[in-house]
């Protein structure tokens, strides 16, 4: 009985392209709510939210408002996978969807200080906190889709077109936000910088309807029918694989802090200490992003061949080498040097370190805790290490006055994520019978 309800659920499985193409376009449109709040922290969120403090403190007040979404993505992880991993991969796509976009919408009319005072930056936190417990869902069940439903031999490369979605968003965020400041100054000010929030209630609408018409992943249909679910999700992980969940979380510190140091620190430091034209760092990042959406699932193929693991170490490595001549271009102040460098630190160097995680870290978790697994090592990685890249860079930077501080901080972390990818290994598949499985589980 068990054997046939695994059989037709692969039968009427829909092609693995499909899934992975749904999973990119629903990533795509979720982490653009997410990165419009990171770029209008740099860009304006200071001036609305905290105009008592000095620029550079409120900078730092709204990249620390940026961060407080990292502190809510594994309470996010945890919910989410719970019901991930007990009741639907697909549902928690959808209901992670839907939180983001009226959190991100309710954004775009939220009055600022003046308006309402101290209420203005409470609220924005709070809606912050909103988008990260919907991101912190939203990864673990996208990867995990798109992973499930893929041939054993190309795991790799369609589990990798949800990572693509991540610079997808970040192009989409970032060319919507370049096309609001050629308004004038005081409009942008004024209602422009809102226009990217309103836009995410069609977007959501999109993603919606995509994702409903996707099927459940074979590998939770498999395991509801032997009925290998555990009663919580997390007190198992913990029991069994904690050791895992610390290196996978570990395994994220390369590829993250080159990302938000490239996406969000560059954008303030380039017009800030170098003197570039800010539009100009914009245009460099989208351009650099747009190539990443193609080189992750390059690399991607590159790791089915020769290995996830080889390939994510020498991502690690080579963010530890490259981010010196990324320093070293922007410095120069010229254009076209800020443009190479934000090629080699997002297409190149990025996207060797970050292709394989979303089917790295997955394959370290038995499927029974693998949706509340991959999700915490994710969030909880995104906490340490993505979440104070932009400020400990500003401060290493305010306190030291050289860029070479903050590379060398950036090297170091690179050496962790290094280690952590050396010491990890697959998940072994366990052959114990279902009763005998269930009767170890952890009870509430």
């Amino acid at each position: 009985m068990e054997q046939s309800m695994s059989t037709v659920a692969h039968s009427h499985l829909p092609p693995a392209r499909r899934v992975a193409a749904a999973s990119m376009i629903g990533t795509t449109i979720e982490w653009y709510d997410y990165y419009i709040f990171g770029t209008a922290a740099v860009l304006v969120l200071n001036d609305q939210f905290f105009p008592a403090l000095s620029p550079a403190a409120g900078t730092l007040a709204a990249l620390a408002t940026f961060a407080v979404a990292f502190i809510a993505r594994p309470f996010g992880g945890i919910i989410f996978g719970h019901f991930g991993d007990k009741v639907s991969r697909k549902t928690i796509l959808v209901w992670s969807l839907m939180l983001m976009g009226m959190s991100t919408f309710i954004v775009g009319f939220l009055p600022n200080y003046d308006a309402i005072g101290i209420w203005a930056p409470i609220l924005l936190v709070l809606l912050r906190f909103l988008q990260g417990l919907a991101v912190g869902g939203e990864w673990g069940g996208a990867v995990l889709m798109a992973l499930e439903h893929a041939p054993e031999k190309k795991k790799a490369f369609y589990a990798s077109w949800t990572q693509s979605g991540v610079p997808a968003a970040l192009v989409l965020s970032s060319t919507i936000f370049l096309l609001m400041q050629q308004m004038d100054e005081a409009s942008f000010h004024a209602w422009g910088w809102r226009v990217p929030f309103w836009i995410s209630a069609l977007l959501i609408v999109v993603g919606l309807f995509i994702r409903l018409r996707i099927t459940e992943s074979p590998e939770f249909l498999k395991m509801k029918s032997e009925k290998r679910e555990v009663r919580v999700p997390l007190f198992e992980l913990i029991r069994t694989a904690w050791w895992p969940l610390i290196l996978g979380t570990l395994t994220l510190a390369s590829p993250n802090i080159i990302f938000y140091i490239s996406s969000v620190y560059l954008l303030s430091y380039g017009p800030t200490h170098v003197g570039l034209n800010r539009d100009s760092v914009f245009m460099a990042l989208i351009i650099a992003a747009f190539i990443q959406v193609f080189t992750i699932p390059m690399v991607a193929m590159l790791a089915d061949r020769l290995g996830k693991k080889k390939i994510m170490l020498a991502g690690a490595a080579m963010v530890a080498l490259l981010i010196y001549p990324v320093f070293w271009l922007v410095n120069t102040g010229q254009l076209m040097a800020a443009l190479g460098a934000m090629i080699i630190a997002l297409p190149i160097t990025h996207a060797t370190a970050y292709a394989v995680v979303a089917s790295f870290i997955p394959e370290l978790f038995q499927p029974e805790v693998r949706f509340t697994g991959s999700s915490l090592a994710y969030q909880i990685g995104g906490i340490i290490t993505s979440a104070p890249a932009p400020f400990i860079a500003e401060y290493l930077m305010q306190s030291t006055g050289s860029s070479m501080a903050v590379a060398t901080y950036i090297a170091v972390a690179a050496a962790v994520g290094f280690t952590a990818i050396a010491l990890s290994r697959p998940a072994k598949k366990r052959i114990d019978r279902p009763e005998a499985r269930a009767s170890s589980s952890v009870t509430p």
